[in-house]
């Protein structure tokens, strides 16, 4: 699990990366509402996703060991 969500993390890093750019010629007020209504609640949403990833990882090795 936890692969998937560094995988997930380095993405987000790298989409983070390109915006920066892509804001350097794109200054409208499409762009705001993009980075508004958009990446920020998609990068709030990733961090919930990688932390329930990351706790389900966690229960799934607990499980493995009392079960094993």
């Amino acid at each position: 699990m936890s692969d998937g969500g560094n995988k997930l993390q380095y993405s987000l890093k790298t989409l983070k990366e390109r915006w920066e750019e892509a804001k350097e010629v794109w200054k409208d007020k499409v762009q705001q509402d993009f980075e508004t209504n958009h990446l920020m609640p998609l990068e709030r949403q990733l961090s919930v996703t990688v932390r329930g990833m990351n706790d389900l990882a966690d229960i799934l090795a607990k499980m493995r060991r009392e079960c094993s």
